[in-house]
């Protein structure tokens, strides 16, 4: 977990004072406390309950260390350090009371390391060995039988000593120290509170509010309060008897599901995944979700396509790599010669990396010669691209994840952040704990707009209107920031006629949000500055998605949120390289980097590139490919890691367009719906099976390595489109 502060503390660069730690004198920013000056000096603190980045609460003691003219050991870890401090880490009497400290922690503590999963992780196992403290727990306190000091509340009956009722995690309350640290992580950091600790004395225990199931909400099962465990009280159920710390080997990567592109570690043995954890650094500072953490099952999963089938006599049937390229190319060059280049489509991914991508889009334009190229963004977020391309020049987030921190009000629209992307959701977390406001535009009652300042509840549909009239108020009232908009905007007489036609009572009549309402909510988002947008496809998924997207903009640009820290407009990608794919061009009117297709200037220079010509007419989108299909004008169709009989809207049309295709080749992990129709399937790797670069939804590009090689005969999907390019005469510009 890095250690970074959950708070951060604003002192003056010149505010420093002096100490001495262990004889050596040197300052430190006035604001530490004497476990960060400690730390500082590179003078060793042990800590049970201490994490960067949770609040200090001195439980534990075991950091105490001797102060000079103070009669008592003090917890390093919540005392600040002032001007003459003199301070001894390691004198006799600091490592006595520590050696006590961990003799009363052993005393009811198994003796199991041996056999303990987190045997070399664990800190009370570290820092027994360090301070020669043997066992001395009494040889009934090893058994699973024994009755744990910790009582359901109010019942008077124990509670189990291990209890493994869920499928994430195990908890064994006779290992849990009541360090504070699970507590902590769940409250601070997730904003879940979902355990606290219960009874006093030597009943405490770490429990769920009314003795409930973990599975009973709040709980979402991160398992973050399992990475910050000191202990083997809680064990990730997948790992058990997978292999002890120094055992595995860890693969820094990119979480392969939502866009927030969060850092993750893979534990790999022998060729296999057995758990995950955060990796420092941003977006996520090494806190993860449920699905980050847990849910890799699938990497091993028995129907993994593990080599290529092609089919004969109406049936699919394993072949060999040669073969189903052969077919492949084949069938692409006889459709092409006979129907001509745009007789062909080819969808790309938002699961495969950049570069895989790119390859991807330059095969059919410069090889097939076909702009007939593109993927799941015009589902989800091709509203975005278009519209704030037009209101900024780029169609992405305009700050990082890291800004929302700083941001004094949040406006949420069309999105359950906290589910579907939660590494988002903890910046919104942080925020709020620094006073930040909430508003949250959704017609649902999820469990972000139950915690809202304001929940405005629009009719499905009606969001312009509702954007116009924040827009009103803004603009009636001079909320603006007017130096802004002179210096920054055009159009701003033009939008202020338009909106002066919406005022809020109109809107209430067309929304079904009251008038009062949507006042409160433009007067807090204009004077909360600065304050963050963040949409998802709640805005985009809609037949006037960019006009959406163009008044969120809009409200940015009025009150002079856009270009400052904490501020913006943020769309929330929704597949964890739906950026990096529209960045790359597997898009059918734009080359990668957004060069507009139809621009001579733009093809020429690509052309050059990639020594082929290539084509003008902007190709067809996705969500008129069933029908080109059905009609008879494409034949030919290559999908690589998509599955449109699950996301396209319009089945029926699609299966009787891809009943009359020639040629569906299919490039995926699994047998699914599409590829079970296809008459090639190519078994393709998972993300955390190949090399490669994903962006994030803040437009961070990182590097992805392969933490365990493919299943069987799968291949990276780099590696099956250079054969394609080998085997349809394009190898020169491969």
């Amino acid at each position: 977990m890095a250690e970074e502060k959950v708070e951060v503390r604003e002192t003056a660069a010149s505010a420093a004072v002096t100490v001495v730690i262990d004889g050596r004198r040197l300052e430190v920013p006035a604001g530490f406390t004497i476990l960060e000056a400690c730390r500082e000096a590179g003078s060793e603190v042990p800590t049970l309950c201490y994490h960067p980045a949770l609040s200090p609460g001195g439980h534990c003691r075991l950091c105490v260390v001797e102060v000079a003219d103070n009669r008592n050991l003090v917890p390093a870890c919540c005392t600040p350090v002032s001007a003459g401090l003199q301070i001894l880490t390691s004198s006799q009497r600091v490592r006595e009371a520590r050696r006590g400290l961990l003799r009363l922690l052993l005393a009811e503590h198994p003796q199991d390391c041996l056999t303990c999963e987190k045997s070399g992780e664990c800190l009370l196992q570290k820092y027994a060995y360090e301070y020669g403290v043997g066992g001395g727990g009494s040889k009934a306190s090893a058994s699973p039988a024994v009755v744990p000091r910790a009582f359901a509340a109010g019942s008077g009956q124990p509670l189990p000593s291990s209890e493994a009722r869920n499928p994430f995690f195990l908890r064994d309350t006779r290992k849990c120290i009541l360090c504070g640290r699970c507590v902590k992580v769940c409250g601070e950091l997730q904003g879940r509170h979902a355990i606290a600790l219960m009874g006093r004395g030597r009943q405490t225990w770490v429990g769920t509010p009314f003795a409930r199931p973990l599975a009973d909400p709040p709980c979402t099962f991160c398992g973050n309060c399992v990475q910050f465990c000191p202990t083997g009280a809680l064990v990730p159920n997948f790992r058990l008897g997978r292999g002890r710390s120094w055992e595995l080997q860890r693969t820094e990567t990119v979480c392969e599901y939502c866009g927030v592109g969060c850092r993750i570690r893979l534990l790999t043995r022998e060729g296999r995944i057995v758990g995950a954890e955060g990796a420092e650094g941003p977006p996520n500072y090494g806190l993860l979700c449920v699905k980050g953490r847990f849910g890799h099952g699938y990497l091993q999963h028995p129907e993994r396509l593990k080599t290529p089938l092609v089919r004969r006599h109406g049936e699919l049937v394993p072949a060999s790599w040669a073969e189903a390229l052969a077919a492949v190319a084949s069938g692409l060059k006889r459709i092409r010669e006979r129907w001509g280049p745009d007789a062909l489509a080819g969808l790309a991914s938002a699961r495969c990396t950049n570069e895989e991508n790119y390859l991807f889009q330059k095969l059919f334009r410069a090889v097939l010669g076909t702009n007939n190229v593109d993927h799941c963004a015009r589902l989800c977020h091709a509203p975005t691209l278009t519209g704030l391309q037009k209101a900024f020049g780029s169609g992405a987030m305009t700050n990082s994840l890291a800004d929302l921190a700083l941001s004094r009000c949040y406006l949420v629209v069309g999105s359950n952040t906290p589910e579907a992307h939660p590494g988002v959701a903890l910046q919104l977390q942080r925020g709020r704990r620094r006073g930040a406001r909430l508003l949250v535009v959704d017609p649902r009652r999820t469990d972000l707009a139950e915690g809202a300042d304001l929940h405005l509840r629009p009719r499905p549909g009606t969001d312009v209107a509702l954007f116009h009239a924040l827009a009103h108020v803004i603009v009636t009232e001079r909320l603006y920031d007017a130096e802004f908009i002179r210096r920054r905007t055009e159009g701003f007489a033009a939008l202020a006629r338009a909106v002066r036609r919406c005022p809020p009572e109109w809107a209430e009549a067309v929304t079904g949000v009251p008038a009062g309402v949507i006042r409160e909510a433009a007067r807090i988002y204009a004077t909360s500055s600065p304050a963050a947008i963040l949409y998802a496809m709640g805005v985009t998924q809609y037949a006037a998605g960019t006009d959406r997207v163009l008044a969120l903009a809009n409200l940015a640009l009025l009150t002079g949120n856009v270009g400052r820290p904490g501020s913006g407009v943020n769309p929330l990608r929704g597949q964890n390289n739906v950026q990096g794919a529209c960045d790359m061009g597997a898009l059918p009117d734009y080359l990668p980097g957004y060069a507009p297709v139809g621009a001579e200037e733009e093809r020429r220079r690509f052309a050059e590139a990639w020594g082929r010509p290539l084509p003008a007419r902007p190709g067809l989108a996705l969500s008129e490919l069933a029908e080109a299909m059905a009609a008879g004008k494409v034949r030919g169709l290559y999908i690589m890691g998509e599955n449109p009989l699950v996301t396209e809207a319009n089945l029926g049309k699609l299966e009787e367009g891809l009943a009359r295709l020639e040629l569906l080749v299919v490039q995926d992990l699994f047998l699914t719906e599409t590829a079970r129709r296809a008459h090639v399937v190519l078994p393709a790797a998972a993300l955390p099976e190949k090399e490669g670069t994903v962006t994030s939804t803040e437009r961070r590009v990182q590097l992805v390595r392969p933490a365990l090689p493919p299943p069987g005969e799968a291949r990276p999907d780099l590696w099956i489109l250079a054969q394609l390019f080998a085997h349809l005469g394009g190898e020169e510009v491969a």
